[in-house]
């Protein structure tokens, strides 16, 4: 799938992968590899280089258009190609959650390994526990309802039901969404991302490398990441300060491109988790803080009071327009890489299918997050 996915970058720009002198790849849990970039680096024939060129290949976690960007600003690169893929829908069940929760933990006493710090407990499954412990802080601190976390799955599968490549096909009803199978205390089986099989890749050039590209050229004008807590502590005000790594990468960002929230026209947040996708609507500005499942539930309301059987216009919901990772698809570590693909659609005017293009939109703001808000890289796109 990686490699199809590579090799489909690589024919939209005309390239051939010797032309690459810098790969980013993620880890794959279903097939984990040794330095998995340099694997595939050599797998796709970008290893060995040629004679007298240097190849550049790195494996991250999140933030792949940050590195590819420094990579080509900085160390000289001019065409850096990100991609990430897993298989994790054809895992056994249990196998997956086993992995998944050895993906956290690490070793049989976690998390005892911070001397005196007085943290919740962990439960399996570890991810969608963890994600419960700050739902439910938000819940009791900010007024979050139960009910606004389940519309951000309605929301997202009214976007998915728009794009032709998405897993989700049709629009959840909110009862059907909180009476789904409880996987942890405030998350349901419809409010957990959709595993899926699948990869993206984009391509990173240089200025003088695009000009020779004739298709739409799509600028990377800001980028921020932060990182924060793997596990977090049993107070719940102490949680959401430190589950607060989006905002400081979305800070960042924006800085770095010189803009605010208000100048920009597409969001694509991650959202493998309602309560991932509502911090992240605080996060990046949409709403106040604190004020994120209100402005959720704001644009539910509006779907019901239009008859609550199609999708809301692309611009009263300007966001994930291809279902995100609840509606379109989430192969583990790679699903911010659609979310990418999606904003360059919209930014080149290519999101025609399914009546999701906006009508104007020359700049956004892609969110990915890894972890339980442990890492978040936000880029800056432009056209």
């Amino acid at each position: 799938l990686v490699q199809q996915a590579l090799d489909n970058a690589l024919r939209h720009t005309g390239m051939h992968v010797k032309q690459l002198d810098g790969l980013v790849a993620c880890p794959a849990l279903a097939a984990p590899r040794f330095m998995e970039a340099h694997q595939l680096a050599v797998s796709c024939g970008l290893l060995p280089a040629d004679p007298g060129k240097a190849v550049r290949a790195r494996t991250v976690d999140t933030g792949g258009a940050g590195p590819a960007k420094r990579m080509v600003e900085v160390e000289g690169c001019t065409a850096v190609a990100v991609v990430a893929g897993d298989s994790i829908s054809s895992i056994d069940p249990k196998e997956f959650l086993k992995r998944a929760d050895a993906s956290m933990a690490g070793s049989p006493d976690f998390p005892s390994d911070r001397d005196g710090a007085d943290l919740m407990t962990l439960r399996h499954p570890f991810i969608p526990n963890s994600y419960s412990h700050v739902s439910q802080a938000q819940i009791r601190l900010h007024g979050l309802t139960r009910d606004q976390l389940a519309m951000v799955s309605v929301l997202m599968s009214l976007q998915a039901s728009r794009h032709p490549l998405a897993l989700q096909k049709k629009i959840h009803r909110l009862d059907e969404v909180v009476q789904s199978q409880e996987i942890a205390p405030a998350v349901s089986l419809y409010e957990c991302a959709r595993k899926a099989d699948g990869a993206g890749a984009i391509i990173v050039m240089s200025e003088k490398a695009a000009r020779e590209y004739s298709g739409p050229r799509i600028r990377i004008t800001g980028a921020g990441e932060a990182s924060g807590l793997t596990v977090y502590p049993k107070d719940e005000e102490e949680t959401l300060q430190a589950a607060s790594s989006a905002k400081e990468a979305f800070r960042l960002a924006y800085h770095s491109a010189g803009l605010s929230p208000s100048e920009i026209h597409y969001f694509g947040l991650y959202d493998c988790f309602p309560i991932c996708f509502i911090r992240a609507v605080e996060a990046s500005g949409l709403s106040p803080p604190g004020r994120g499942g209100q402005w959720v539930e704001d644009r539910y309301r509006a779907f019901i009071a239009s008859g609550g059987d199609k999708p809301l216009p692309p611009e009263d919901l300007p966001v994930n327009t291809h279902g995100g990772l609840l509606g379109f698809a989430a192969p583990w570590e790679a699903p911010a890489i659609f979310s990418i693909i999606e904003a360059c659609s919209q930014l080149s005017g290519a999101a025609v299918e399914g009546g999701r293009q906006l009508q104007k939109c020359q700049r956004a703001a892609v969110y990915g997050n890894g972890g339980v808000f442990t890492h978040s890289a936000v880029a800056v796109l432009e056209f």
